[in-house]
């Protein structure tokens, strides 16, 4: 059935021969109109009241001037599932086109000077694309259309003016504002397709591709565009390949183009600290018989000589130091003098990242059309839910027009709850986070008790290796692994149901409160086990006769001890498995996830014939995208971002395993947006939003924690006194670094003097276990390199933002430029339609004269 503008049905179009339709197609069955959007339902045990709100949603279509062709369940593969296609005409879109301020061309841009080829440049050649895929399209100055001025634009065809991502944008503007009630009905809150999603009215609501991925259209007049992403972008195999961001750009819409764009550029800079990262482990790796501490933990009449006290009540016996010998080895790689210029690099180079990010996001403003989307021009597009949940209205002070507000008392309510609510969930994710700590203190004891009975050493390859610590460790680490995925599953419903709570006004508004939210839920899951190996563990032990227990002393829950060798390899350990596991896990579900469920969905459509499997049909049957499937992907990249910066003085390799992600990420995102999912509507945003300054937040705190993970973490502190100050031979070796690490407990039953690691005076002492004047000497130590690993972290980083411009002088000036060409167009266009209406003027004159 299909309807034009007077909402009529027109006769004639009432069944649909399929047989001579391509399957490709994405017009009206006349082969002229284009297919905007399409909507789809089942009716089968649908009541009249939904009935009735399609009816009448639809009827408010038209009478908007959209037109729409619906195609019958007979003629779908499955039966029973309607589809209505949706048109808009060119009046349609002039006139939204003008509302939503789109930017159009008016004049081929000539004044670009031709690139100068930078030297060597045929080096890259391999990783290039061809010039008609990197720029489809010729630049242009652009500028807001006006629906009363189209002869200042370049419309040499008014169907194909507007892009299929622009329309696709316009026309879901209409479908979440058009209400599906009739005049007499009060109630506004009854608007918008997302309701009607939502109470399953319709089943879904898309823009069509325009031709499957693996093959280009058989009609002439669709674009293929599709196609070409895969060829050039979504294939694995092109992952040493550029981006085509102009044609992602074209296709999907800005906001999509301005991710790919911070992920390829993210990338790119990866691998300079993956570079650095990987030299700085080759040092470790290369200085390892250097190592005179591990020397003196595994020789035998050192480390084999010296008892270390029990690390648990009860269960946990005397036992050897040269028994940590694998440890104090494995420490070494990444607990060097390597490890405090790499914190220092890093510091630095997240700065470089963010500052050069800023200059290529003001080029792609420019390139884009987005210099001038401002974040006003979004407030004036208030979310339909805010609308309708307004009782009020005031005055803007800057336009002066009555604008729609929401109680001052309603509103605080809300806040006040949602806060609430997030303080609730957080206080969840510490619970479970104290429960991964409770099961270390108890299953340490276990591990070490079994391994005293039933020793690992028989085993060829891993057993000297696995230690009661290590096995503690690695399985707390998986376990939390684990807490943090299924808590995963709960934090975005959590999320969603608070802000939707909050009632934003605008969409850009109701972005960020939820970005928000869910960063600090993640921050919280993710990180909190890495902040309590790194800053909390084996820092409140105590000393034999007096230790410190997790709940009191009744919970025989002692708190842990560091290994010999220090924490610092068990935080790589964390940060490996946690790290690691999310990437793999990650991309494993973002790829065969949707996969599997495109398989299961369409089996039943892959026995039917082609001809029988239209354009709409086989994306009915492909994933929605979603309105947050871009912020997860944020998401993902961001608490990676955490993970290589925040704690990457305690693992060199982290941006390494991040780059080798990153270039496979790049593929799957790209894959799965082009072959398993349905086609987003277009959205236009000039900036990554919010998570520019949560990048910006991270990056500070980096400094901090680096430096607190070098001072307090690592052993290089102790080590540098040691050398420095307390060396008994005046030498600059670490030759008696063991000893003097150790203090000295007696038991009377043991003739041996037993060891435990800190720093205090021995038995018989006038001051016994009371920390001596070298722990004092160490702790200064270590305060000052925080203070001056900040202070000179933050002076480089704030000089390189301040000498970095965020705004290339060559994109300024074309700016400057395109403003003034617009002025001058305009004023021009003015003077010259002016012209012709006085000279028309005048020969009426004349003419009436004569007569």
């Amino acid at each position: 059935i299909s309807y034009g503008n007077s909402g009529k049905m027109n006769p004639g179009h009432l069944h649909i021969d399929k047989q001579q339709q391509s399957k490709d197609s994405v017009f009206f069955r006349d082969g002229v109109r284009r297919i905007d959007f399409v909507l789809s339902y089942v009716d089968e045990k649908d009541g009249e009241r939904k009935q009735e709100r399609r009816r009448i949603y639809e009827d408010n279509l038209v009478n908007v001037g959209l037109e729409l062709e619906t195609e019958s369940k007979s003629e779908s593969e499955d039966g029973k599932t309607y589809f209505v296609k949706i048109h808009a005409p060119w009046e349609v879109l002039s006139t939204y086109a003008s509302v939503l301020n789109l930017k159009v061309p008016f004049k081929v841009d000539d004044t670009l000077d031709e690139k100068t080829e930078m030297p060597m440049s045929w080096l890259a050649t391999p990783f290039r694309l061809p010039k008609d895929i990197m720029h489809p399209e010729p630049d242009y100055f652009t500028a807001p259309f006006n629906k009363d001025k189209p002869d200042f634009f370049l419309i040499n065809d008014k169907d194909t003016f507007f892009p299929p991502s622009t329309r696709n944008r316009i026309v879901y503007y209409i479908l979440s504002r058009c209400s599906y009630t009739g005049e007499e009905c009060a109630d506004k809150d009854k608007k918008g397709i997302k309701r009607l999603l939502n109470n399953s009215t319709y089943t879904a609501a898309f823009p069509l591709h325009d031709s499957r991925y693996w093959t280009r259209s058989k009609d002439a007049n669709c674009e293929s565009e599709r196609y070409t992403l895969y060829k050039y972008w979504a294939k694995f195999l092109c992952f040493f390949k550029e981006q085509p961001l102009d044609l992602v750009r074209n296709y999907y819409g800005e906001k999509i183009g301005i991710y790919f764009a911070w992920l390829g550029f993210y990338t790119e800079m990866l691998l300079f600290a993956a570079v650095v990262g990987t030299i700085c482990f080759l040092y470790g790796f290369l200085t390892f018989d250097d190592n005179e501490w591990s020397k003196e933990i595994c020789n035998e009449k050192i480390g084999g000589n010296i008892v270390m006290c029990p690390l648990c009540d009860k269960k946990c016996s005397f036992w050897k130091l040269n028994t940590t010998c694998n440890s104090s080895w494995q420490s070494h790689l990444f607990d060097n003098v390597a490890t405090v210029f790499f914190a220092i690099f890093m510091g630095i180079w997240v700065t470089l990242f963010l500052e050069f990010w800023k200059r290529r996001q003001a080029r792609l403003e420019y390139e884009w059309d987005l210099f001038d989307f401002e974040e006003e021009q979004q407030q004036l597009q208030l979310r339909p839910e805010y609308e309708a949940k307004c009782t009020k209205h005031e005055k803007n002070p800057i336009t002066q027009e009555m604008e729609p507000r929401l109680p001052l008392t309603s509103k605080c309510v809300r806040t006040c709850l949602s806060g609430a609510t997030v303080l609730l969930w957080i206080s969840l994710i510490i619970a479970c986070i104290i429960g991964v700590i409770a099961y270390r203190l108890a299953v340490y004891a276990a591990f070490a008790s079994i391994m005293k009975q039933s020793p690992t050493n028989h085993l060829e390859v891993v057993g000297p290796y696995i230690t009661p610590q290590l096995a503690t460790s690695v399985t707390a680490s998986c376990i939390n692994f684990v807490i943090i995925m299924i808590l995963n599953l709960m934090y975005e419903k959590v999320a969603i149901w608070i802000t939707d709570m909050e009632i934003p006004k605008t969409h850009l508004e109701y972005e960020n409160k939820l970005t928000v939210k869910m960063f600090l839920f993640q921050f919280v899951n993710y990180y909190s086990s890495c902040f309590y190996v790194a800053f909390f563990k084996g820092k409140f032990v105590g000393y034999p006769g007096d230790y410190a227990y997790m709940f009191g002393k009744w919970s025989k829950l002692r708190n842990e001890e560091c290994d010999p060798g220090g924490c610092l390899i068990e935080l790589t350990t964390q940060l490996v498995i946690v790290m690691t596991g999310k990437q793999v896990w990650g991309n494993i579900q973002e790829a065969l996830v949707p996969w599997m469920m495109n398989w299961w969905g369409s089996r039943k459509a892959r026995n039917h014939p082609e001809s029988l499997y239209s354009r709409w049909e086989q994306d009915h049957d492909l994933q929605g995208f979603g309105q947050l499937g871009l912020f997860d992907e944020y998401l993902e990249m961001v608490i990676q971002f955490g993970f290589i910066t925040l704690f990457v003085a305690s693992f060199p390799l982290a941006p390494l395993l991040a780059l080798i992600n990153n270039i496979i990420e790049i593929r799957v995102d790209a894959w799965k947006l082009t072959t398993q999912f349905r086609r987003p509507v277009a959205a236009k945003a000039h900036s990554i939003g919010a998570w520019e300054e949560i990048l910006n937040g991270m990056a500070v705190l980096s400094v901090v924690t680096n430096a607190f993970i070098v001072a307090f973490t690592s052993d290089m502190i102790p080590r540098l006194v040691y050398m420095y100050a307390y060396q008994p031979d005046g030498e600059l070796n670490m030759k008696g670094y063991i000893n003097n690490s150790l203090s000295v407990f007696n038991i009377s039953e043991i003739p041996l003097e037993n060891r435990y690691r800190d720093y205090r005076y021995p038995p018989g002492h006038e001051k016994q276990y009371s920390h001596t004047m070298q722990f004092w000497h160490i702790l200064a130590a270590k305060l000052a390199f925080v203070i001056i690993m900040e202070h000179v972290v933050f002076l480089v980083k704030y000089f390189v933002a301040w000498l970095i411009p965020d705004v290339p002088s060559d994109v300024r000036a074309r700016i400057k430029r395109e403003r003034y060409l617009v002025q001058k167009e305009l004023h021009d266009y003015e003077v010259e339609k002016l012209k012709i209406q006085l000279s028309h003027q005048n020969h009426q004159d004349d003419d009436s004269l004569v007569f």
